[in-house]
Parts: C-alpha cells; sequence; structure tokens
C-alpha cells in the first residue's frame, strides 16, 4: 500500500492555522467573505468605482456599511481610496495588487453561486419545515 505525502485541503488548514479560533485569518475571512465584503470585490474587480456608482451597482448596501467595508478593505491592503482635490469632491475606489490577487481567487466561486443559487433556492423554498 502507498501512502501519499500529498497534504489534504482540510489538513493543510489545521497546520496553516485556518480553522483554530486564535488565527489571524478568521479575521482576514470575516472581512473578505462578509456579505458587503464579498459583493464590494465582486463590483470592484471589473474596474475602479466612484462611490455613488459602487453603491447603486452594490445594491442594497447602506451609505454606513458600504463606508465600514470600504474602511475595513482599505485597512486591510485590499482596496485602494483616491481622494481628488476637486469640487464637488471626488473618491475613487480600486482593488490593489492584492485585492485583485483575490478576486482572482473569489470570482470562480462567485461564478459557482451564481450559477448554482436558483436551484439551492428553490430546493430550500420547496423543502418542507421541520
Amino acid at each position: 500500500m502507498e501512502v501519499s505525502s500529498e497534504v489534504r485541503p482540510v489538513s493543510r488548514l489545521f497546520t496553516a492555522g485556518v480553522l483554530p479560533a486564535a488565527c489571524p485569518s478568521r479575521t482576514v475571512l470575516d472581512h473578505v467573505t462578509s456579505r458587503w465584503g464579498v459583493l464590494v470585490l465582486v463590483a470592484l474587480a471589473e474596474r475602479e468605482m466612484r462611490w455613488g456608482e459602487l453603491r447603486r451597482t452594490v445594491e442594497g448596501v447602506s451609505e454606513k456599511m458600504l463606508a465600514q467595508t470600504l474602511r475595513t478593505l482599505e485597512a486591510d491592503g485590499i482596496v485602494h481610496r483616491e481622494a481628488w482635490a476637486s469640487i464637488p469632491p471626488r473618491v475613487d475606489y480600486s482593488l490593489t495588487d492584492r485585492g485583485r490577487e483575490l478576486a482572482q481567487r473569489l470570482l470562480p466561486l462567485t461564478d459557482w453561486i451564481a450559477d448554482n443559487a436558483d436551484a439551492i433556492v428553490g430546493t430550500a423554498a420547496a423543502s418542507p419545515e421541520s
């Protein structure tokens, strides 16, 4: 019997410190995978956007939550905020190199979700309640 030296994904997560409660990756996962964090990242993956455009693109986000999400992702080095000294004031948001790398990994997941959401939500809605 041959034993593989390949590390299984779940085992790697334990050894890399993703699943332990005190791991800093928990904080990053919380920021990136928050409801609004994912949507902001997906929106900015296509191109840079101004505040109002981003708010219209990410439908349903309040000004407070958009501001909080952008501040968090900016502090994490994922989103770049550029304020222009103009009248009226102009602020552009874009992904940093780290943010673009993250978006490249996140977009296949969001594509899968979009492809399967109707079936999953439809199945959940059709299930009898317990």
